[in-house]
């Protein structure tokens, strides 16, 4: 296991120091770590573990559960294609497909330019549009594979 460099020690500690207290306090602690970082060190399993008396057994335990947590660096970018119901029974398979051929990258993997992750999702609820997608934090309805392409490149150049 390789040692944290001090930024990544410092985002640990900070959620620790503030989330700690809290009834239940990994997932918030998890989460924090995640929003600061983009994902959970596995060198940070042990100082979260030891800071809330868990073994690290259980914390890696949660981190693995949970589609949600990256045990790795994402691209630049985050692509999450749902894989629900309704977008499913609205072609949303083609533009998964699609994705993962422009992207050459399958599930929980980056673009070979760094560019982007791409995640299943499971319900990005916005079923009325389907199918969906979401990159970073930004929301796209109907999102066939050509309208995938205009959204990929409009991110490349941000």
């Amino acid at each position: 296991m390789s040692e944290l460099d001090d930024p990544h020690a410092q985002a640990i500690d900070t959620a620790i120091a503030s989330l700690s207290g809290l009834p239940g306090a990994l997932l918030p602690i998890l989460h924090a770590v995640q929003a600061k970082l983009g994902y959970i060190p596995p060198a940070g399993v042990g100082r979260i573990a030891d800071a809330l008396n868990l073994s690290r057994a259980e914390v890696h335990g949660v981190i693995s559960f949970y589609h949600y947590f990256r045990h790795k660096a994402p691209g630049k970018h985050v692509l999450q294609v749902c894989r629900a119901e309704a977008c499913q029974a609205m072609q949303g398979e083609k533009t998964e497909a699609h994705a993962k051929q422009r992207l050459s990258a399958d599930y929980g993997s980056t673009s070979p330019d760094g560019q982007f992750t791409l995640e299943a999702a499971y319900c990005l609820g916005n079923c009325a549009a389907a199918p969906t997608v979401m990159v970073d934090e930004k929301l796209y309805g109907r999102v066939t594979p050509e309208r995938l392409d205009e959204v990929l490149a409009e991110w490349r150049h941000r």
